[in-house]
């Protein structure tokens, strides 16, 4: 099913458009849904860190609203951007102001940010494979997905789902140099997530296993460098298996209402490195 909805009352699995994206990240399945995002705190943390994640969002933060802020004028969806022209953010009467535009849904910005990712958007277009992803008309924006899997309850939103089965996520970073994203892109666990946003897009066959799955990824400084990056099929299979680490320890927890921390006593081993030295 594909519906467009604001704030479902009850949610059935299926493939919802125009879904606000405050809505979205509060959760709007009655009884909670594991994201890609808290698939990935599970996978790598303990269940009490991802409970306490959960229980406790974070505060907005400038380079949240930055990379929100890019997302809608690359991709043409999102909240509203609203440029706050003030030299100081730190006085009661901005502070207001900035507290009004956030309660509205919007995003307030500086004016040099503001032009800092409308520069963005006109290098990105002018990157020949990353214009031809994200050509209008070819996709759907910020398309939210929610199904039920073994039991659990999973969502996503993917930035750009192609009419023809390729799946896009934009990211802005400090550096888009392919040699120097290896360790970004396992730290943050973006293999997880590309394999979590698979799985949903497949459930409802907005994709097939041989459509590629692309990486936009973008400098926030001058002169907005872009790569676009795939994953091999290694990344991919780790992904798949931390994915399945995360639904299974979800499913666990959730049915015995517990949360637990570290493990009591772990065995430490030396790092490779460091047996190295003494072989």
């Amino acid at each position: 099913m594909t519906a467009t909805v604001e704030a479902p009352a009850e949610v059935e699995p299926g493939v919802y458009d125009n879904v606000d994206a405050e809505i979205y990240h509060a959760d709007p399945v009655p009884g909670g849904s594991l994201s890609s995002t808290g698939a990935r705190k599970l996978a790598t943390e303990c269940p009490a860190a991802f409970k306490h994640w959960l229980d406790n969002p974070e505060p907005s933060k400038k380079e949240f609203d930055f990379g929100t802020a890019a997302h809608k004028v690359v991709l043409g969806d999102g909240p509203e951007l609203v440029l706050v022209e003030r030299d100081i953010w730190n006085t009661n009467e901005v502070k207001e102001e900035i507290k009004k535009i956030r309660a509205a849904g919007n995003i307030p910005l500086k004016k040099r940010d503001l032009d800092k990712v409308h520069a963005m958007a006109k290098v990105l277009r002018e990157h020949p494979e990353a214009a031809q992803l994200l050509e209008p008309g070819s996709g759907v924006a910020e398309r939210t997905i929610i199904w039920n899997d073994r039991g659990v309850w999973r969502r996503i939103r993917i930035d750009w789902a192609r009419h023809d089965g390729t799946l896009v996520d934009y990211k802005s970073c400090r550096s888009a140099n392919p040699s120097k994203l290896t360790n970004h892109i396992f730290e943050y666990g973006y293999h997880q997530q590309q394999e979590y946003y698979r799985d949903g897009a497949l459930e409802f066959g907005l994709t097939e296993l041989v459509c590629p799955f692309k990486f936009i990824f973008q400098e926030k400084e001058p002169p907005y460098l872009v790569s676009v990056i795939e994953l091999d099929s290694s990344a991919c299979a780790i992904g798949k298996h931390l994915n399945e680490v995360a639904l299974n320890t979800y499913a666990l927890c959730r049915e015995a209402g517990e949360w637990p921390g570290y493990l009591q006593t772990p065995l430490i081993s030396p790092p490779a490195w460091l047996e190295r030295q003494y072989r």
